[in-house]
């Protein structure tokens, strides 16, 4: 009787460690590792492994270079090397396949537990006290009373209880422990800690709760214990709760989607998301601290200032063609306003000095933080005043403002919190003429964009202006720019017509955050100024009409 013993063959340069290939010779593996485990070694009739280098095997002077492509037996040390190999990728499969057991028996035990945990319903005690309904930031010592001390109770309203409150919001933050699970609501206007102990977390509910679903708790509010933490001090010690929406888990997850470290389009493109962070909402209600200290400022000041809403769909540029958000308007060409400081101008003859929080569209296709399609313009327009009025004014309102906001406790907390270095501008702010600003930038050393000396005319580049302002260290009014630089609507210097009584604040660690200027007053210079900058003077009829009652 004899034995047919099968062949294997591997060809280090042209095989394949797939399922493309048969372990043939015309369809030969890449590696003996892969050989052995497609037809492992050991068995009656063989294998045999044959192997060679179709294409880089060494030849040497005697051998015939033809002899290359020949199939040779597998050396010893070769086989003993896959054999090792071998054995490892099988103690591998074999953990594996414990784990994927192990796995299976476990998500077998949890879905019994869930089932389980279906059966388990909590309802309300009707002899617990009537419970208040809160917001979670209630810290009226008058309608939130807390308890202090220890209880053996999950929750106790015996004497010298704390208030038994309702409070809605979703779960922010989660933590579960053998007998307790800690749940952190926010609802927008603060937070709060819940304790979930006894049959509470033996729930459904609890055991699925997810981050951002909605919930509804009811409970004794409690003093924190020593040397804990929980936001204000506080917790609440839950005897009902409710879902009252259930957020995704797993994949669909807020924390998967929008991870910290995620890639930053990503966070764009799921911005509804990424505004349920602390960061995000810290920063919406700063920014909205910040727009209330202005219109409080503009109404206080002397004289004060009327807020107007102008329109965001006009026929007229304001910062110049190239940045234009241009549409049909049923035939007619029209734009998303770039600046409604034209607009506001009119009022003053009959409103007195005006403001606006509007919005504007610059078409700057650049991805960089001072190039935004649309963000809040704050603006305003005052009457009969002087270019160093103007420099007061600006000064005054946006120290006021940053006064005014951080009077707030709450708000100046998340301010320093998103910006630990901040610090309130200085003041005076110091005047520097932009004549005088590139001769400090030459002294310094700091080239324009294109690597050369700054030369008068040059409009100054965010950098060379951010480094500038930033060594100097204070606010700076950089004033009196060159008319070829500037809009067309702003009025030259009577005392050199080669500048425009125009003003940038630049703030250090910032750059710029304030423009304004003086307005041409003459009809005729206006009409000159149109000409300049190849601008159609007919849709600014209504613009140009107020220079002949001015």
């Amino acid at each position: 009787m004899s034995l047919s013993v099968k062949s294997i063959y591997v060809d280090e340069d042209i095989g394949k460690d797939d399922s493309s290939a048969a372990g043939t010779q015309e369809s030969p593996y890449k590696t003996l590792l892969f050989a052995y485990i497609q037809s492992p070694p050991g068995q009656p009739d063989g294998p045999q492994y044959l192997i060679r280098k179709s294409e880089t095997a060494i030849v040497v002077d005697e051998v015939d270079p033809a002899g290359r492509p020949e199939w040779k037996p597998a050396a010893k040390s070769a086989l003993k090397k896959a054999a090792t190999l071998y054995e490892q990728h099988k103690k591998k499969l074999a953990r594996g396949e414990e784990l994927a057991l192990r796995e299976k028996k476990e998500a077998a035990q949890r879905q019994q537990g869930l089932e389980e945990a279906k059966k388990i319903k909590i309802v309300q005690d009707p002899s617990l006290p009537e419970a208040t309904k809160i917001m979670l930031n209630e810290k009226d010592p008058e309608v939130v009373k807390l308890r202090s001390g220890k209880s053996e109770k999950d929750a106790d309203f015996s004497a010298d209880r704390g208030t038994r409150v309702r409070v809605t919001g979703r779960v922010h933050r989660l933590r579960t422990q053998k007998d307790v699970i800690f749940v952190t609501l926010q609802d927008g206007y603060g937070f709060l800690q819940c304790v979930l102990t006894g049959d509470l977390i033996k729930t459904y509910d609890a055991i699925t709760l997810t981050l951002e679903t909605s919930l509804e708790i009811y409970g004794e509010m409690w003093e924190v214990p020593p040397k804990q933490h929980a936001p204000d001090d506080r917790e609440l010690h839950a005897d009902y709760f409710t879902v009252i929406g259930r957020a995704a888990g797993d994949k669909e997850a807020i924390t998967t989607r929008v991870a910290p470290d995620s890639d930053p389009q990503n966070l764009y493109d799921n911005r509804h998301l990424v505004l349920r962070g602390e960061t995000s909402s810290a920063v919406m209600k700063v920014r909205a601290a910040v727009l209330r200290a202005f219109r409080k400022t503009y109404d206080e000041l002397t004289p004060s200032c009327l807020e107007m809403t102008p329109p965001c769909m006009v026929q007229t540029q304001v910062e110049g063609g190239a940045t234009l958000f241009a549409f049909d308007y049923y035939g007619e060409k029209a734009y998303l306003t770039q600046s409604s400081q034209l607009y506001l101008e009119t009022c003053l003859p009959s409103l007195g000095n005006v403001f606006c929080v509007a919005p504007s569209f610059r078409a700057e296709k650049s991805l960089t933080r001072r190039h935004l399609s649309e963000y809040t313009h704050i603006e305003a327009e005052l009457d009969f005043i002087t270019f160093e009025d103007l420099l007061v004014h600006l000064e005054l309102v946006m120290c006021t403002v940053i006064d005014t906001a951080l009077a707030n406790p709450t708000i100046k907390k998340l301010v320093y919190e998103l910006n630990p270095s901040f610090q309130i501008p200085q003041r005076p702010f110091l005047r520097m003429k932009y004549s005088d600003a590139i001769n400090w930038l030459r002294d310094h050393e700091i080239a324009n964009e294109n690597g050369q000396p700054h030369e008068f005319g040059d409009d100054i580049a965010e950098a060379a202006e951010r480094k500038m302002t930033d060594i100097i260290d204070r606010p700076i009014f950089l004033t009196h720019f060159p008319v070829e630089i500037k809009a067309f609507y702003m009025k030259k210097d009577p005392m050199d017509l080669r500048v425009t009584e125009s003003v940038d604040c630049l703030m250090p660690g910032v750059g710029e955050i304030v423009g304004g200027s003086m307005r041409m007053d003459d009809y005729d210079e206006l009409l000159a100024a149109y000409g300049r900058e190849g601008i159609d003077p007919a849709p600014y009829y209504w613009y140009t009409d107020q220079r002949k009652s001015v």
